[in-house]
């Protein structure tokens, strides 16, 4: 049965450049944020993501999703109803892709939310990815265009960095790419040994 290697870290972790080195080494990567924002064009998704908004979030039949973001990242109850929403229809997706792949020995799945959403149980293995905050609110303010303060917002709707690394199995500090690249490497022929 083909195991699933959660990778997770915060906002501005770096995770999608950790799931890249994964890819490039053969390994089936699923990136949950980016199908979570495909299947959220789905005009089924569109309309029970409308529902849970009082003010209109659709522009042009598509979602609005920096206006979502606002609304959400201020407000953890409509954050959690989003996720309601959204975590089932990626969930789904998910076990799908994962059949597509059944005689891999395993798989990658990164979700920058895996604790949170309790996909983590799950995983037969966590990854963990992690930056110094300073360092992680820059690369979000610019890749992002978004202020400090709006960076800190999001931050506050994830779980502490110290709680994630004790329920990890593998921890990424990723700010040395070489560094970090020789690591996956490294965890790979563990995973190998699986």
């Amino acid at each position: 049965m083909t195991k699933i290697i959660g990778l997770t870290g915060g906002i501005g972790s770096g995770k999608s450049t950790i799931a890249g080195y994964f890819k490039a080494l053969g390994v089936p990567v699923y990136i949950a944020d980016d199908e979570a924002k495909k299947l959220m064009n789905n005009p089924e998704t569109v309309k029970k993501v409308q529902s849970v908004f009082e003010e209109n979030v659709i522009e042009n039949h598509v979602l609005d999703r920096k206006k979502i973001a606002t609304l959400v990242f201020s407000n953890p109850k409509k954050l959690e109803q989003l996720n309601s929403v959204v975590h089932p229809e990626v969930k789904k997706h998910f076990l799908t892709w994962l059949k597509i792949h059944k005689n891999e020995p395993f798989i990658v799945k990164e979700a920058a939310i895996l604790f949170e959403s309790g996909s983590y149980k799950d995983c037969d293995k966590i990854i963990m990815v992690t930056a110094p905050e300073a360092v992680r609110i820059e690369r979000v303010m610019q890749r992002d265009k978004v202020t400090k303060a709006q960076v800190l917002e999001r931050m506050q709707n994830q779980w502490p960095e110290e709680e994630k690394i004790k329920r990890s199995d593998f921890v990424i500090e990723n700010i040395d790419l070489k560094e970090s690249e020789k690591k996956v490497t490294e965890i790979l022929k563990e995973l190998n040994n699986l």
